[in-house]
């Protein structure tokens, strides 16, 4: 069995403090078996936790349950997430529309299409902000100056000028990231983020993403398929199975000593390097 080295360890045990996030909760759709049944989750504010599955386990279908979202799906959830000692679920949509954005952001998998194509994206910045703050936009603006820095972004009027459909897929990605921390959010709810971009810029968002988390302790619910990618940011690993969480622990235990016959499968179906290459 191949694993990945270099996990990165939680600073201290997340089970010792608070959480910030706590979750158990079921989620249909129409003519559908059931999507999730029963799936319990908890985060530590500050910490890096990956939801770890095959495509169409489910994955994305918790992110949208937690900004209270699936109607738009036509799904529904029921059960209890509990967030900064709140139940979302219990929440009218004006009280959510002061949380999204604000205090749980979401980094989407596709960020050409999450992007509005007609606003530039320094109108997309000033729309991001205002949605949230009473103070007038140029109050944010040298805070923007400080996001764009964070993500490897110069603070250029004629960038900001750009539409999206003239931006690669790393820097729409970038912006993204940024734009979820315009409010400095408890939660960041990253959906395979790296799915769409080149190897190279995955490990560059990767690398954002952790120096990010360490320097904001922003915690971050990293949704993904890639499993490498997971052992390299993550602090902690669930497994999304048939609808249920069936194993859930510290990535470097998860990674070497698997417990759950699903669990191992996935371990096991990490690419390896063939032990010669032809020249």
């Amino acid at each position: 069995m191949t694993t990945p080295a270099g996990f990165r360890e939680p600073e201290v045990d997340p089970r010792s403090h608070a959480h910030l996030l706590s979750m158990r909760i079921s989620a249909v759709y129409p003519g559908r078996a059931p999507v999730l049944e029963n799936v319990e989750l908890d985060m530590a504010p500050g910490e890096i936790l990956g939801l770890a599955g095959r495509s169409g386990e489910g994955k994305s279908t918790i992110a949208m349950a937690i900004l209270k979202l699936l109607h738009i799906r036509g799904g529904k959830a029921t059960g209890v997430i509990r967030f900064r000692d709140r139940d979302l679920l219990t929440l009218s949509e004006r009280e959510m529309r002061r949380i999204r954005g604000r205090e749980i952001a979401l980094v989407p998998q596709s960020p050409i299409a999450a992007l509005n194509p007609a606003l530039t994206i320094g109108a997309q910045f000033r729309e991001a902000w205002n949605a949230h703050s009473p103070e007038p936009y140029a109050a944010f603006e040298p805070r923007l100056r400080e996001l764009l820095s964070n993500v490897s972004l110069t603070f250029d009027p004629q960038f900001l000028r750009l539409h999206p459909a003239e931006l690669s897929v790393g820097i729409a990605q970038r912006v993204l990231i940024a734009m979820a921390l315009v409010h400095r959010p408890a939660l960041i709810l990253a959906d395979e983020p790296t799915s769409a971009l080149d190897t190279i810029t995955q490990s560059e968002i990767l690398d954002l993403l952790a120096r990010l988390n360490r320097q904001l302790q922003t915690a971050i619910l990293y949704i993904s398929h890639d499993l490498l990618s997971i052992a390299s940011l993550c602090h902690r690993v669930a497994i999304l199975h048939q609808g249920s969480i069936v194993e859930c622990g510290r990535v470097s235990q998860i990674f070497t000593t698997p417990q759950h016959p699903y669990t191992r499968q996935l371990i096991a179906s990490i690419p390896r390097y063939p032990a010669t290459v032809r020249s």
